[in-house]
């Protein structure tokens, strides 16, 4: 078998023009794919050099391998099962700035560079004041980059084409407000002066987005197989699903610097990124939280299984069309699209996807993915949303252990604090006491939600007839 490199595999010469923050699977199964993309189908003709953020990490392998790997790309595709294996050449090289401290700033010295993107987790945009401007590099990644944009700042003498459009890809609500916030805070920390703040604001853009593709990385059960059918033995191959969508909150002008749309790709350039925000958090994260500890009392394991399931697959689509979808603010169709999508992603027949692992922390979730919802269904509709408080006495249920009904132990695992509250209220053995002392628990929810006009109640029943009937059988009385 081939090792997989320049001298082996066909590699394109693209021009420089990204700098990336980050070498790990989710940039090279979303961004970098994206960009290959955009090279294939439209003139964008660019290629990435690799930034290591912190001082260990994989840029030898990347190097070795001359920057190339394949990305294999399984899901459902409009009922379509894909399992398609692409070679990514978009990398032109890849540097460490602990090792390389030079060759990272010489990259703010090229004229045609144009972008930087990041994915340094939700702990990399952050300010550390013991940073300095003379370090080799700066050790936060804000750090890094205000080190690298004061640089292109004096090589350019403050020539205002010479600006950086800049993607934040954490995972963070307005992830580019933050950064840039940031950025300025190391302005004033260094003393960097009025100009190139100025240069800074004007010349460059921060802008937020919202990336959604599930990547689960390197393929460990699957390699041999791929590295037979690839003929090369790339060490670097990463899987993720076929879904995607980046969201990217900002003007016309940058949509047609980077032209993903003109590719086919789901990339859109909004004013605002908190309307899809609150819709992948709805539409995705919602049904999540309250179809795991339904579909785990019914007997069920997997998402894939709950949803194919003829009862628990009707609960899942009433609380995602019929709840949840009622209480957003964007166009209907936009929606429903959006919804089967999550659908085909809850249905991948490559990914078994435990229930178990998605019920970790599950009332702070349902605090942030769901109550939301059941407030403004009941606002708009004056009902409760049966769906979304059934889910949430499955979550009681569950905190509550003993067996399933097919005998299997429930071994429920949380915070302390969340533990100590179920055990105690459950051993009152009165479900009224139960179902008001996890709704009255205000370092869950921030607030009383035995307020909430018929929420009690109905959270009491539930939990009487899920003791009673089974799950199962109170999911068919909903229905």
């Amino acid at each position: 078998m081939k090792d997989l490199n320049k001298n082996t595999a066909i590699k394109k010469a693209y021009t420089e023009r990204i700098i990336q923050f980050g070498e790990g699977n989710f940039l090279r199964a979303f961004v970098d794919w994206i960009i290959y993309n955009m090279n294939e189908k439209t003139d964008f003709n660019s290629c990435v050099v690799v930034v290591q953020p912190i001082d260990k990490g994989m840029i030898d392998m990347l190097n070795k391998q001359d920057c190339l790997y394949h990305l294999n790309l399984q899901g459902l595709d409009n009922g379509t099962v894909v399992n398609s294996l692409t070679m990514i050449d978009v990398l032109s090289r890849a540097i460490n700035p602990y090792t390389e401290n030079e060759a990272f700033l010489q990259l703010a010295e090229q004229p045609e560079m144009r972008f930087v993107i990041s994915n340094t987790t939700e702990a990399g945009i952050v300010f550390d004041p013991s940073c300095k401007l003379t370090d080799a590099p700066a050790s936060s990644y804000p750090g890094k980059l205000t080190q690298l944009l004061y640089h292109r700042f004096k090589t350019f003498g403050g020539d205002m084409t010479k600006g950086l459009i800049i993607f934040p890809c954490e995972l963070i609500f307005l992830n580019g407000h933050k950064l840039k916030e940031t950025i300025y805070q190391y302005i004033e920390h260094w003393n960097l002066g009025e100009e190139f703040k100025t240069w800074f604001t004007d010349a460059c853009g921060v802008y937020a987005t919202l990336v959604d593709r599930i990547v689960p990385g390197f393929p460990r059960k699957d390699i041999a197989a791929i590295q037979e059918k690839i003929g090369y033995a790339d060490n670097l191959v990463v899987q993720g699903e076929i879904f995607h969508l980046w969201v990217i909150e900002a003007p016309e002008k940058i949509a047609k610097e980077f032209p993903a749309d003109k590719a086919g790709l789901n990339v859109l350039f909004v004013p605002s990124e908190e309307p899809y925000h609150e819709r992948k958090v709805t539409l995705l994260n919602g049904p999540h939280t309250v179809l795991s500890p339904v579909a785990y009392l019914s007997g069920i394991d997997i998402v894939r299984d709950a949803c194919q399931h003829e009862v628990i697959g009707k609960y899942i689509h009433k609380v995602m069309f019929d709840e949840l979808m009622e209480t957003l603010n964007l166009p209907k169709d936009e929606v429903e699209k959006f919804a089967n999508d999550v659908l085909e992603r809850f249905n991948n027949p490559f990914v078994d996807h435990q229930v178990t692992s998605i019920m970790l922390n599950s009332f702070p979730k349902y605090q942030t993915r769901d109550l939301p919802g059941v407030k403004v269904f009941l606002e708009r509709k004056g009902e409760l949303p049966k769906g979304l408080v059934l889910g949430l006495a499955a979550i009681i249920t569950y905190y509550k252990g003993g067996k399933r009904e097919d005998g299997a132990e429930i071994i429920p695992n949380d915070a302390p604090e969340i533990m100590e509250l179920l055990k105690s209220l459950w051993a009152t053995g009165s479900t009224q006491k139960v179902a008001e002392g996890v709704l009255g628990a205000e370092f869950i929810w921030g607030e009383d939600l035995n307020k909430i006009p018929g929420l009690t109640g109905l959270v009491k029943k539930y939990l009487d007839d899920i003791q009673e009937k089974g799950m199962m059988n109170v999911v068919k009385e909903i229905l």
